[in-house]
């Protein structure tokens, strides 16, 4: 990738403190967009970047574009067959991570020359710190360089939130989203801690690569934000791809196993014990009678049969305590305890904000309880002139949020008389990429039901629309909540094969307040997965 332009910054003797009209801390999505409209204003930018592997942000390098490379090359080899023998699945997967690689290259590269070529923009790639209210120092490869800035906005973006379990950072095997997306060879299994969006994309992914997947939910409850027969119909799917779920699993532990894969020590709350078998590995202090979890029985959780490869577990059921005499006893457990052994492990427990090391103190930026930049209505931070946009600031973690933060900033450097604000924003939509997509907007039927609304509800099996037939994806199904007496839609909820493009439909009319009956009546092409909406709000 070329990097070379007289606009980058590459040793502190060529400038070693510059003054500068803007300071954008994080070659971000909302940041960069907003360097191009100040630069295009003739004000002079500065764009501090800590990795010049990721110019032009967490999408276009390590979040949605590569993942969504991965995913289309994981259904192309599941529907080629690709994924049916061990020499098919690492060639389909070694092919993938090659054109991942080159999707994230060239759009990295086109993105770093899309500012640093800029008469007004200035690139540099270190870490920054503030030093003071409108000062920074950037640390770069080759030594500090001080930036004074009239104005100054954070764009830093998230990390991966790590939980505390012993071993989690010192063994080998365990992963990220973004290593995972990176690997060379493809783990045969796959443990992924976590039940959430991002863990189920990896789970679907993998599952359609050949991977055996196995999912560990700390909760007894699938998607629990989400409708039960939504949640269920997802669940389905997955199931059906081969991905196995534990549900009231807490990962105590994580090893080297002997085997050179990775070992997890898992208690299961309220699962009772089924046939002995020994655990290879018995981390200390679990007992000595082991039970393997593919003979456990629980109304709550779904354990993985024997033809997952996943399935190296087994568990202690020795507890005890005390008897009315006060001598132990023996007696059924809480939780059961075993041993899981696997070749890779996806952390997927959520992102945090990205502020360490960012010094924020020093210019009198404050942070929330849950550790992003404390931002007004308008992304002002607690400091003057300061802004924070995208993943950093708390708010929905999505690209075309950070889009939108960009449009609630620049409103108020424009003149304009009375800015766009977050409160101002609507409807914001989102799109799971599972094998069948599904998509959502506004409120389900939980949401609804808790408001206290008056609502009907509107159901339409994805196998009756007449391009999921074509399509030969007929799986899934559409839901809607309407407003009973206005006929106002409350929101949707789109399990379907292009349900990703369809869900914006729904949203502009929502936007629009237009009734359902719009839809319902709306003249749309044909054979199309859009005209599903005629019969979803009939």
């Amino acid at each position: 990738m070329s990097t070379s332009t007289p606009n980058a910054i590459s040793t502190p003797s060529t400038s070693p403190t510059i003054t500068t009209d803007a300071l954008i801390i994080g070659f971000g999505k909302g940041g960069k967009t907003l360097a191009a409209k100040l630069s295009a204003a003739g004000r002079k930018v500065v764009i501090a970047e800590a990795s010049a592997n990721m110019y032009g942000g967490t999408c276009i390098n390590i979040g949605c574009l590569p993942s969504k490379s991965l995913i289309l090359s994981a259904e192309q080899a599941r529907r080629d067959g690709a994924n049916s023998t061990p020499e098919t699945r690492e060639a389909a997967f070694e092919a993938a991570i090659k054109e991942k690689r080159r999707v994230a290259s060239m759009l990295r590269d086109k993105n770093y020359h899309k500012l640093a070529d800029q008469d007004n923009i200035t690139v540099i790639t270190g870490r920054a710190h503030f030093t003071g209210p409108h000062s920074v120092e950037i640390a770069t490869a080759e030594g500090p360089v001080a930036v004074t800035a009239s104005k100054i906005f954070i764009n830093t973006g998230a990390t991966p939130r790590i939980p505390d379990i012993p071993g989690i950072h010192t063994t080998p095997g365990v992963y990220t989203s973004t290593g995972l997306m990176d690997l060379d060879d493809m783990p045969q299994r796959l443990v992924i801690i976590g039940s959430g969006f991002i863990g189920l994309e990896f789970a679907s992914m993998f599952a359609d690569f050949g991977t055996a997947v196995t999912v560990l939910q700390h909760n007894a409850e699938f998607l629990p934000r989400e409708d039960a027969d939504v949640a269920a119909a997802i669940r389905a799917q997955l199931e059906a791809q081969g991905v196995k779920f534990l549900f009231n699993a807490d990962t105590k532990a994580i090893a080297p196993a002997a085997d050179g894969g990775v070992r997890l020590s898992v208690a299961v709350k309220g699962m009772t014990r089924g046939a002995s078998q020994a655990c290879d590995s018995t981390p200390a202090g679990t007992g000595n009678a082991h039970t393997d979890i593919t003979g456990a029985t629980d109304t709550t959780t779904t354990t993985s049969p024997t033809s997952n490869p996943t399935d190296h577990a087994t568990m202690s059921h020795v507890q005890t305590k005390p008897s009315d005499d006060g001598e132990p006893r023996f007696a059924e457990p809480a939780e059961a305890r075993f041993c899981l052994t696997t070749d890779a492990v996806l952390v997927a427990t959520g992102r945090t904000p990205n502020v360490e090391g960012l010094h924020l103190e020093a210019a009198g930026v404050e942070l929330t309880e849950r550790g992003a930049v404390k931002v007004d209505d308008l992304l002002r931070t607690t400091a003057a002139d300061i802004w924070a946009l995208g993943d950093v600031n708390g708010g929905p973690q999505h690209t075309y949020i950070s889009l939108d933060d960009y449009r609630v900033v620049w409103s108020q450097l424009n003149g304009s008389d009375r800015p766009y604000t977050v409160k101002d924003r609507k409807h914001v939509p989102s799109s799971t990429f599972l094998a069948t997509p599904y998509s959502r907007v506004g409120l389900n039927e939980r949401e609804a039901k808790a408001a206290g609304l008056d609502y009907v509800v509107k159901r339409l099996p994805v196998a009756a629309v007449p391009k999921a037939q074509v399509m030969r994806r007929p799986d899934g199904l559409m839901k809607a909540i309407v407003e009973r007496n206005t006929g106002r839609i409350l929101g949707a909820m789109l399990l379907s094969v292009e349900s990703h493009e369809v869900i914006n439909i729904v949203k502009l009319a929502m936007d629009l307040d237009a009734p359902a009956s719009t839809l319902r009546d709306m003249v749309f092409t044909h054979p199309t997965i859009a005209e599903a909406l005629n019969d979803l709000f009939a």
